[in-house]
């Protein structure tokens, strides 16, 4: 799409003034990152040339997200090699990249995993080879180095013209609000309690190991508004708390969130009631920590700069897999026994035409994806600022943005130099209308909206940016709608469609982690189940044995 139809349909939105307003002119650079429009257009639209020859192999993955790193390494696990893996962009990790300058390291998104209980036993296995498990207690729970557990303060907010701790403002608060406080944890303390007849929770991670049961079901049918509504949940304060939460993990609304979803957010990351949330863990480079640790297991079978364009599945069970090759800038074919599609439900019917015939195009308009501005300030030094001191995760109470993580907060330096990464959910009712609106924005549009809203509480923010690079995100994450989670879709979008597997955090209706590496790992036993070529045995395959990772429980 040309930036002329872009600017043409974001002027017609009321809140695009950004992208055609005269704008203010920086003292510091920076640019706009993000996966390339115009390559977008010709995947979506097929416009690129043919490939002469098919080059044969066993497995291919598109996509080098966590869903596609995880497939590889469930792969590389039981000793199977032949695969390759296609990722579009220079790097691999999706929305867990990350970058680094001279100051730290940095995410370009996803920024911390909560700190998984035994139970989560695939999560657990990665980070105990990546070393941030320095041992197990005598009830076999993992124990965290404490470098990866954020550092106190975590959290801290900003009102009334200075920051407090926390999230939550108590400071103030009447009988009443905390009355409604004190009485949705006590909703989610019932929740958390819950078990169906068969032992399950009604929330968990992933999802797959939860219940089904339908009283836990119901909960999707609803938003997480009607449901607060019908409690009597008016607290302004506490409802504030509830929507900053849906946006910041789920880039939606109140009243455009699942109540499973709103209720999952609280009681899925809680071992039993009356207990905080699980603690988080983090680096200097968020998730891109855990993404350079999966690609080094997969090495070499990693090719980037390949766009695929399309997947054609053979009457033989075979898939015929069409490339560009960014780099040397010419078309590129395979042809698989299986492939493991590890992008977005919509972008795979875009480039399998036959799934899309198969499925119709409605069955991809019933997952809405939000876009997302990710915005690295590399400062000189610290602002001036009141109240409570700077945390690792920093809200700004009156602000449609959510806030900022300071990627130097885990290395003990509270002043001097820093990365600020700053997020905005833009959780509008009409995701494609935010996606046009964020698409025509320009490097100087995109700086203005992060200056402005930081300047709230930071008035001299800009005399201290050095730096400031914007990343648009444009399907950052899934948008879990009510009735999306047990919708007849999303249960036929896991299913298999001829040789093509499907692997995303998508499948779940959740963009976490957590989902993205369940459902790589499925993707990987499905394709392994099916495959006609060598590798370690199902029993050996299904213990989760890793070669040399002994250390693994």
């Amino acid at each position: 799409m040309k930036r002329r139809t872009l600017l043409s349909a974001a002027a017609a939105l009321p809140f695009a003034g950004l992208a055609c307003k005269r704008l203010h002119k920086f003292p510091f650079g920076g640019e706009l990152l993000g996966t390339s429009m115009e390559m977008g257009h010709f995947v979506r639209d097929g416009a690129l040339p043919q490939p002469e020859s098919y080059e044969p192999i066993g497995v291919i993955i598109v996509g080098g997200g966590v869903a596609g790193l995880s497939t590889a390494r469930h792969f590389e696990g039981v000793g199977f090699h032949n695969y390759l893996l296609l990722e579009l962009e220079s790097e691999v990790g999706g929305t867990s990249r990350s970058g680094r300058n001279g100051v730290s390291a940095y995410p370009l998104a996803a920024h911390y995993v909560p700190a998984p209980t035994k139970e989560l036993t695939n999560l657990v296995k990665l980070l105990d080879e990546a070393g941030v498990i320095e041992g197990y207690d005598s009830a076999g729970e993992p124990i965290f180095a404490e470098q990866y557990l954020v550092r106190s303060p975590d959290e801290r907010i900003f009102f009334h013209g200075q920051w407090w701790e926390g999230l939550y403002l108590h400071a103030g608060e009447s009988p009443e609000e905390a009355r409604q406080y004190s009485a949705f944890f006590k909703e989610i303390d019932y929740w958390t309690l819950w078990r169906d007849a068969k032992g399950r929770k009604a929330f968990t991670l992933p999802r797959s190991k939860g219940s089904d049961d339908p009283e836990v079901r119901a909960l999707d049918s609803l938003s997480f508004k009607a449901w607060l509504d019908a409690r009597g949940f008016t607290s302004e304060r506490l409802l504030w708390l509830l929507d900053y939460a849906v946006r910041d993990d789920f880039g939606s609304r109140l009243e455009t969130t699942s109540a499973w979803a709103g209720i999952f957010y609280f009681a899925a990351r809680k071992q039993g009631p009356g207990e905080e949330s699980r603690p988080m863990l983090t680096w200097p480079e968020g998730n891109g920590f855990l993404i350079h640790h999966m690609q080094k297991v997969c090495g070499d079978r990693i090719r980037t700069g390949h766009a695929v364009t399309r997947l054609e599945p053979q009457p033989d069970g075979t898939v015929r897999i069409m490339a560009w090759n960014i780099r040397e800038n010419r078309p590129v074919g395979f042809l698989a026994q299986r492939a493991v599609f590890a992008g977005p439900v919509q972008m795979a019917g875009r480039v399998i035409p036959a799934l899309q015939k198969a499925r119709g195009k409605t069955f991809f308009e019933a997952f809405p994806a939000t876009p997302w501005l990710v915005a690295n300030l590399t400062l000189r030094s610290r602002p001036s600022e009141h109240g409570f001191p700077v945390a690792w995760d920093n809200v700004i109470r009156q602000s449609n943005g959510l806030g900022y993580v300071v990627a130097t907060h885990q290395s003990l330096r509270d002043h001097g130099p820093t990365v600020w990464t700053y997020y905005h959910a833009l959780a509008g009712p009409d995701p494609k209308a935010d996606w046009l609106k964020l698409a025509a924005m320009d490097w100087r549009a995109c700086a203005e909206l992060v200056v402005n809203d930081l300047k709230r509480a930071h008035p001299d923010i800009e005399s201290q940016i050095a730096r400031l690079d914007v990343m648009r995100w444009g399907h950052a994450m899934i948008r879990p709608r009510p009735g999306l989670l047990w919708s007849s879709e999303l249960a036929l979008s896991r299913e298999p469609f001829l040789g093509v597997h499907f692997a995303h955090s998508d499948l779940s209706g959740l963009a976490l982690f957590e989902e993205a590496q369940d459902h790589g790992i499925r993707a990987a036993e499905e394709v392994l189940d099916r495959i006609s070529l060598p590798f370690a045995p199902a029993s050996e395959r299904r213990s989760g044995g890793f070669p040399g990772a002994a250390s693994l429980k």
